[in-house]
């Protein structure tokens, strides 16, 4: 018998949609995959706050492509390949850098300001690129241009029907398969059942896990979480990046992250010492992988018992630090830094989920009318460690080929899914009085950043899955809200990375592991995928 969905019914009548494509997601991935589902299919795309509170809206890089006459795919390939530390799906990498350039070509129409000289686009380095190969726009605010054009795009140039503040409580499965997903209005707590012949999950990562992080506060891992729910396979969630420079001081409910390109544009890291740490630990010095620079970072912290290093653009031109890093500029001047006269304290941060819901090339999920897209899904073209900006061109990429396949899965169900009886079971109401969601959540995260972030060990790990499934046990909400529901997907993807870690005896990529601190191709060249047992996984039988 199968367990019920996590919403508690109360007996009130669902509110209903129906569409032929359901996206759920406001990012690059979702909005690129419902503008172009719109030119053929009826699309619902609901998205938990607005467009402008997503990862995507965030984002300070660029868009890696072959663009420029120096560059290739093939040189593409290699860089992602050698950053992803043994583990890329090199059939999908292969997909990612032969139709990026097309993809970043057709995004290039919608958002016309991506940056230029003399009507010539500014390819940009970073980190572990053999090459300049970065698109940006605006300058360090690549991510907030391209989520407003896209969203203009749905507003205005396309049949998207748009539901902002809509939160997904869980995807709804009949016989197998996904037909939509049962959402909550964050106006008046309407619930409503939304059925359709696919689902796009493209909700983003899962930041807010650590507390700690860039993403926004919406970034609570709810399609992963929702996904495993729903029997879909979900890999890799050992591999958290931890971006090198987020800004080291107090006060941020968002951590403001220093763009890679900073250190693109020539910026060192320095000690308190003040010395270069990273010439002599890496050719490539402060451009080498992140994951090289974050060890580098924990080192030398770890040496001179500090909280942070320093990033030094002081010897660069102020006026090109002005106009190249507006974002930047902006938010260290709310602290009382700037970056033509100031050492910055930065440390690693959480930045982006690796692992996710595990797709084949065709965003294709393991449960079928299930398709997922961005940093929610697993594609396998990071590997161990995200080679910089590759992830804005997953999203399009990838969201593009969902679509195209859209007309083969739709095909060969043979029936219209949208036309099935769909009923939720009624549960009772709920006790008035229940466990504080807010204190479970600081627990949770203060729990994640101590024994599974930037570094664990076995004992570590140990003691994060006993005391986040002891959390698990013993919490009983009274109602349900969108706290309640963060914090109970919180808890399974905690839950989860911490034990994917712990399966991991070796270290690779952004996988750190004091007491195996050495990669094992023999033993661990292989993907952790974890997968709820048929008995355990919600919907009807």
């Amino acid at each position: 018998m199968s367990r019920p969905y996590i919403a508690r019914i109360d007996g009130e009548k669902l509110h209903r949609r129906t569409f032929d494509v359901l996206v759920l997601g406001g990012g690059i991935a979702g909005l690129t995959a419902a503008i172009s589902a719109a030119r053929r299919w009826r699309v619902g795309l609901l998205t938990k706050a607005g467009f402008d509170d997503t990862a995507t809206f965030l984002a300070q890089g660029g868009i890696a492509a072959a663009l420029g006459e120096s560059d290739s795919p093939d040189l593409h390939f290699e860089d992602t390949v050698k950053a992803g530390a043994g583990l890329c799906d090199e059939k999908a990498v292969r997909v990612l850098v032969d139709e990026g350039p097309d993809r970043v070509r057709e995004l290039m129409e919608v958002c016309p300001h991506f940056d230029r000289v003399d009507g010539e686009i500014v390819l940009g380095r970073e980190g572990a690129h053999s090459v300049a190969r970065v698109v940006h726009a605006g300058g360090d605010a690549t991510g907030s241009e391209v989520s407003s054009a896209l969203a203009e795009a749905a507003r205005l140039g396309s049949r998207v029907q748009l539901y902002e503040d809509e939160f997904v409580i869980d995807l709804l499965t009949l016989d197998g398969r996904c037909v939509g997903a049962l959402s909550m209005s964050l106006d008046d707590g309407q619930l409503t059942l939304n059925t359709a012949m696919v689902t796009v999950l493209a909700t983003g990562g899962a930041g807010q896990v650590y507390g700690r992080t860039t993403n926004p506060t919406v970034a609570t891992g709810d399609g992963i979480a929702m996904a495993y729910r729903a029997g879909a396979a979900i890999r890799d969630l050992e591999f958290v990046q931890f971006h090198p420079t987020g800004l080291a001081v107090e006060g941020q409910e968002t951590v403001l992250l220093i763009t890679e390109a900073l250190r693109g544009e020539g910026a060192y890291l320095r000690n308190e010492a003040g010395e270069r740490f990273m010439v002599g630990k890496d050719p490539r010095a402060e451009l080498a992988a992140r994951d090289v620079v974050v060890r580098a970072m924990v080192a030398e912290m770890r040496r001179e018992k500090s909280d942070h290093v320093y990033l030094d653009a002081r010897h660069l031109d102020a006026e090109m630090l002005a106009q190249r890093f507006p974002t930047v500029s902006a938010g260290l001047a709310q602290h009382g830094l700037h970056l033509a006269t100031d050492l910055i304290p930065v440390a690693p941060v959480c930045h982006y989920f690796i692992g996710g819901v595990m797709t084949d090339v065709w965003g294709r999920s393991t449960v079928p009318g299930l398709y997922a897209s961005g940093e929610c899904s697993s594609t396998g073209v990071h590997g161990a460690n995200r080679l910089a900006s590759n992830s804005l061109l997953e999203g399009l990429v990838f969201s593009d080929r969902v679509v195209r396949d859209l007309d083969r899965y739709i095909g060969s169900l043979g029936e219209d899914v949208r036309r099935l009886r769909f009923a939720l079971p009624e549960s009772a109401p709920a006790a008035q009085d229940g466990a504080d969601a807010a204190a479970a959540r600081r627990v949770l995260t203060a729990t994640m950043l101590q024994w599974a972030g930037v570094v664990r060990d076995g004992n570590g790990l140990k003691v994060a899955i006993r005391e986040l499934r002891r959390l698990n046990s013993e919490l009983a909400f009274g109602r349900m809200g969108v706290a309640e529901y963060e914090t109970l997907n919180l808890l399974t993807l905690g839950t989860q990375i911490a034990k994917s870690a712990l399966l991991r005896e070796e270290s690779r990529g952004v996988h750190l592991r004091e007491d195996f601190p050495t990669r094992d191709d023999e033993r661990w060249r292989r993907h952790i995928t974890l997968r709820l047992p048929p008995a355990q996984r919600e919907g009807p039988a």
